[in-house]
């Protein structure tokens, strides 16, 4: 039984070349304890912030992208309105073209002159329309050719009343929605 007591107060005895517990220096414990903790800390921080960047950066690109998005889409919104009756046109200006050959015919009676001033009417108010929706006519007769809005389809020689590159004859109008042309002009132009 003694030698139990030896052993159990050797347990507690510190070796005797051991240090004091008061020989320790705490503060530098406690400062080394508190790097050692920090140098982990700071690798998530840093990830953390990483990945933070990351979000940030991919949420402002979003951002942008809605803008343009919006903003192309308003813009083609602006142009289908803008351009919403050039299929309309196309498709009205032979019969545009009918009612102005009508107009041309002589008539020599009462009921031929009748039936002339009916068609004037629905050929000004089929104009009327057109103007109102933007639809005009290209100006051609004795303007400079322009191959964006004539289409040239005979040339005849140039003289003092015609210079070269202008537009001598209109066989059949052209117009334009804004500034689209819907229609090129055919004309005769002097070379």
């Amino acid at each position: 039984m003694s030698e139990e007591k030896d052993y159990q107060n050797s347990a507690h005895t510190p070796p005797e070349d051991a240090p004091d517990e008061q020989d320790l220096p705490h503060e530098d414990a406690e400062e080394q304890a508190a790097a050692d903790a920090a140098e982990p800390a700071e690798a998530p921080n840093e990830d953390l912030q990483f990945k933070y960047d990351e979000l940030e950066d991919k949420y402002l690109r979003a951002q942008a992208e809605i803008a343009n998005i919006i903003k192309r889409n308003r813009a083609e919104r602006e142009q289908a309105a803008k351009y919403r009756s050039q299929d309309l046109g196309k498709a009205i200006l032979p019969a545009l073209d009918n009612l102005e050959r009508a107009m041309e015919i002589e008539v020599h009676d009462e009921q031929g002159a009748s039936l002339k001033k009916g068609i004037k009417m629905v050929l000004e108010s089929l104009q009327s329309g057109l103007l109102n929706e933007g639809i005009t006519e290209i100006p051609a007769l004795g303007e400079a050719f322009d191959p964006q809005v004539h289409q040239a389809v005979q040339t005849m020689p140039a003289d003092e009343d015609h210079p070269a590159d202008t537009v001598v004859e209109v066989l059949q109008k052209g117009y334009q929605l804004h500034d689209r042309v819907l229609r090129a002009a055919m004309v005769i132009v002097a070379q």
